[in-house]
């Protein structure tokens, strides 16, 4: 154990960690440079595609005699429940830090995490090449030492692209970093940290042994849920899964359970030998909790059961993800899902399709709202639930905001948009650093879009929720044809109805395919039509193929295609087509 050290890369997004960690791979010799590509650790297209992390990825590299295993996490706030995975499974972490970015908002919001898993940080300042004069970076790198409470001569200056100061970095992480013991010598105990689904081998779990060893062919069992199994293959991360006969203490490997329900591995849970379970099991993780739900629907009904595969499957590698089962009565069934922020939910919608081939509807993103029931309030996750002219309450959000100083005023000129209340201002290491609150609502509704906008992509911020406070806020519904459509329901503050309801008729009656019959759109706020518009009829001349003969013959074409045109609309009501649901929601 004194030759392993556990350790993950930590930072805000676009700071350069899976860049870095390339550079970790080949000092190394971890994967052969014929085989090398950019971004290595990120296996997904879709990462490579964004240029970010949404997955953590373990890997163990060999360096100087020494075992390291290293946990590349993802930088982005709606993946911070990945990150505090990873801190839950090693010893230490690099905090990386762009030389020219400097100290953002998830730096800290992770710095924090960091701090609260108990881990030996060692600093590091990256992109460095980018610099001709290295006295540029004197100023953050005593920020970065003050942060992390040591001298500002034991932060490292490295560039990931280059891989100047990485063998520095890799002597820093054996000398400071401690080398894993176990907690209770007697246990037999590790830490599913992951997991994934193999065709053949069934779930795979990414695990931590903490104690005692666990060896190929024995039997396991997993205390939060009993299930037992027999361990048919394990072994390390290399990146790709090596097979070896056993996995001891402080290291961090793989376990092929063959377990072919998705819902018998839980993240977070203990696994012992057979015949062991009344051991502790290990402390796990906290339940995350959701912020942004939407509903998912199949375009294709028969893919439904494909769909409730495909959500169990990535359930297995993220467990942040709540899934409820639902129905709509325009687009029939489908599942609620709860995600942690936008970006996860955008995410999870393009791995359905991409990797499960599954076209999917989807409803707005909303988030939890409190209504008032007699003396209680109750919580609802959709729009559809909050009554008209009811006592709401809507999520508040503690707001981590870091700019320049010189986008102050750019800043503030999004405060009554976005109804955000300022709380505190301070200064830090040439940045100003704003903790404002702010409705949940707001924050999801294009905020980061605004912030990247007028501070030119400089502005950070990183938040959490702040409880729920009583709001001025109303249901706005659409109907056409007066039927309310389902699915098309949101909850928005009163100051913004008038304006909102206007532009979302106006777009609805752009993307609605016209009809035989006049279709009418309004929006409703508070039982009252606040905006309305028409769609025009199709016109079929019926009496065009006539060529003479008596005017009642043209009458009686005519109240023939009134009659025709009055069924339609009868039996029309509020039908959208999937196609006209995925224009609406997908601006």
């Amino acid at each position: 154990m004194k030759n392993i050290r556990n350790f993950c890369i930590i930072a805000h997004i676009d700071h350069g960690k899976s860049t870095l960690a390339d550079r970790l791979l080949e000092l190394t010799g971890t994967v052969d440079k014929r085989k090398m590509r950019s971004q290595y650790l990120d296996s997904m297209a879709l990462e490579r595609e964004r240029g970010i992390t949404i997955k953590l990825a373990p890997v163990r590299m060999e360096y100087g005699g020494y075992v390291l295993n290293l946990i590349d996490t993802p930088g982005h706030s709606d993946f911070s429940y990945e990150v505090s995975r990873a801190l839950a499974a090693v010893e230490g972490g690099i905090l990386l830090v762009d030389g020219q970015q400097g100290v953002q908002a998830q730096t800290m919001s992770n710095l924090a995490l960091a701090r609260e898993a108990g881990l030996t940080l060692v600093g590091a300042i990256n992109k460095i090449d980018l610099f001709e004069d290295r006295a540029e970076l004197d100023e953050l790198k005593l920020e970065l030492a003050d942060l992390l409470g040591v001298q500002p001569s034991e932060i490292l200056m490295v560039s990931g692209k280059t891989g100047e100061g990485v063998r520095e970095l890799l002597d820093a992480m054996v000398q400071r970093v401690p080398h894993p013991s176990p907690k209770d010598a007697a246990a037999n105990r590790a830490l599913i940290f992951d997991s994934f689904y193999d065709e053949h081998r069934g779930i795979i779990a990414s695990v931590r042994v903490v104690d005692g060893t666990v060896a190929d062919g024995e039997g396991a069992v997993m205390l939060a849920t009993g299930n037992t199994f027999k361990i048919k293959e394990l072994g390390y991360f290399l990146p790709e899964l090596a097979k070896r006969s056993a996995l001891e203490t402080g290291l961090i490997g793989y376990v092929a359970t063959g377990v072919k329900d998705p819902g018998a591995v839980r993240i977070g849970d203990t696994v012992t030998a057979k015949g062991k379970e009344k051991t502790t099991p290990l402390p796990g993780y906290k339940e995350p909790k959701p912020r942004v739900f939407v509903s998912l629907y199949p375009e294709d009904a028969d893919e439904y059961d494909a769909l409730a595969q495909a959500l169990q499957k990535l359930h297995l590698n993220d467990a942040a993800l709540h899934i409820a089962e639902d129905r709509n009565e325009l687009l029939g069934r489908g599942f609620r899902i709860g995600f942690l922020g936008k970006l996860h939910y955008e995410i999870t919608a393009e791995r359905l399709e991409r990797e499960f081939g599954i076209a999917l509807t989807h409803t707005y993103p909303s988030v939890v709202h409190r209504v008032r029931t007699g003396d209680e309030w109750r919580e609802v996750e959709t729009a559809d639930a909050v009554p008209v002219k009811a006592d709401v309450q809507e999520p508040i959000a503690d707001v981590t905001i870091i700019i320049p100083p010189r986008y102050l005023g750019a800043l503030s000129a999004l405060k009554q948009q976005f109804r955000m209340a300022a709380l505190h201002t301070e200064t830090s290491g040439g940045h100003l650093q704003l903790r404002v609150r702010m409705p949940l609502t707001e924050l999801i509704a294009g905020f980061e879009n605004k912030l990247k906008s007028v501070t030119e992509g400089y502005g950070s911020f990183s938040y959490e929720l702040a409880g729920f406070e009583e709001a001025d806020v109303v249901r706005m519904d659409v109907e056409i044809a007066h039927e309310r459509v389902p699915g098309l329901s949101r909850v928005i503050h009163r100051s913004k109805v008038e304006k909102e309801a206007r532009r979302f008729a106006e777009r609805l009656k752009e993307v609605l395919p016209r009809k035989q019959y006049a279709q009418a759109i309004q929006v409703i706020a508070d039982g009252e039509v606040v905006a309305r518009e028409d769609v025009p009829a199709l016109k079929k001349n019926v009496t065009g193929k006539l060529y003479g003969g008596d005017v009642t013959r043209k009458l009686k074409l005519l109240e023939k295609q009134k009659k025709g045109k009055k069924r339609l609309k009868a039996r029309g009501g509020a039908k959208l087509s999937t196609d006209v649901f995925r224009k609406l929601l997908g601006e």
